[in-house]
């Protein structure tokens, strides 16, 4: 049973017509039944030859499906849609990262980054809910209050508006530039499991945008009655939000630990389906000078780690604007990643990406909410 958080007083209105990009292959079936658009015997059939267009070329428009009949096309176009979200903003670093800013509907907009030169190819960086729960300490993203879970389409349009930006229609099956997909952006991806793992099914299609599963990765704080079926729907790589080796410290850094301590969270990795050496767990540890940089903290996380097949990202903090944390030192990174490397675990020293731009680890937040607050203030003062 999943848990998805009941957000239904942002949810968009009904009366909307249907984005066909966030069905899954069985789901887009049956709209097509539904709609009238063709008959149950001829559904399958004409769901392949959509589900290509949409997520093999790209199209934007039913007009341009060459192999559907125009009295269908007619159709499709009256009960559905293909649009994509609205850009607000598109921002380019100094060393390539991407990052957009869209809005979706009304009110929600999200951020979505690109990181070249990440994973096989390049790497992008989904959100998941507009704004955040959890109130990490050190996060920027989690000082933007929730607004709701995304829906699979929306999650869907952050990898389409990325592919269309990187000019990568039809699906390329070699020489991607966009080869990685992880849902590290806004949002805690558990608390919105359904629409994620349908998400991933219409991203891991092997007729569609084709990107395998292991090249998929879900990175949670620690919910952890849903590891199991994160696990079991979506056979994605797991990425766990660590940060600290002992409870006093992850409440004060990750909230969500008095909820789901470091016991219950290592038991719940430990169990997670498919883990091996093969497919390792991800922890990711964010390096706050004075706080959690210590060799004393390097060997009790190896203590609390023993024996499950791992990595360790050591993150340097990214700044921004307001936060009392600061990034441990060079040195004292590569210390800690010594001992890690000496008990034979990996522990790259994540190179801080789209800092220039805030699209750095934990510094996505939407700029318009930062602007609607300064609107109101100002209507505020002039009340």
């Amino acid at each position: 049973m999943s848990v998805t958080l009941d957000l239904t007083r942002a949810a968009p209105a009904v009366s909307a017509p249907v984005n066909l990009s966030g069905l899954t292959r069985e789901g887009l079936r049956q709209a097509l039944i539904e709609a009238g658009v063709c008959p149950p015997e001829k559904a399958k059939m004409r769901a392949s030859q959509v589900w290509d267009w949409i997520h093999h070329f790209g199209v934007t428009d039913f007009a341009a499906m060459s192999n559907v009949a125009k009295d269908m096309q007619a159709k499709l176009a009256e009960h559905f849609t293909l649009a994509r979200p609205e850009i607000v903003e598109r921002q380019v670093s100094k060393d390539g990262t991407r990052k957009w800013l869209i809005r979706t509907a009304p009110g929600i907009e999200i951020e979505t980054v690109y990181i070249p030169d990440v994973g096989r190819a390049g790497a992008l960086c989904v959100s998941s809910q507009v704004g955040c729960t959890l109130n990490c300490t050190f996060c920027h993203t989690g000082t933007q209050k929730l607004v709701r879970n995304l829906t699979a389409a929306e999650i869907v349009a952050q990898v389409q508006v990325a592919r269309d930006d990187l000019e990568e229609w039809p699906s390329p099956k070699e020489d991607r530039r966009l080869s990685n997909i992880v849902f590290m952006g806004m949002g805690e991806p558990l608390y919105n499991l359904d629409h994620v793992a349908d998400a991933i099914d219409i991203i891991s299609d092997n007729e569609g945008i084709a990107l395998s599963r292991r090249r998929i990765t879900v990175s949670t704080s620690g919910v952890v009655p849903q590891l199991q079926a994160l696990g079991e729907r979506t056979q994605a790589m797991l990425a766990i939000s660590l940060h600290a080796t002992n409870d006093p410290l992850r409440d004060v850094l990750v909230p969500l630990n008095k909820k789901y301590d470091l016991a219950q969270l290592m038991a719940g990795i430990r169990a997670y389906p498919g883990l091996s050496n093969a497919r390792r767990v991800t922890f990711e540890y964010v390096m706050l000078k004075g706080v959690n940089d210590s060799p004393e903290e390097a060997r009790a996380l190896l203590d609390l780690i023993k024996g499950i097949p791992a990595k360790v990202n050591l993150i340097p903090f990214n700044p921004w604007p307001g936060t009392d944390y600061e990034c441990s030192d060079w040195k004292t990174i590569e210390r800690f990643a010594a001992i890690l490397n000496k008990a034979g675990y990996a522990s790259p020293i994540r190179t801080p990406r789209g800092r220039d731009i805030l699209a750095a680890c934990g510094q996505l937040k939407s700029e318009s909410e930062k602007v609607r607050a300064s609107v109101r203030r100002a209507e505020q003062a002039a009340a």
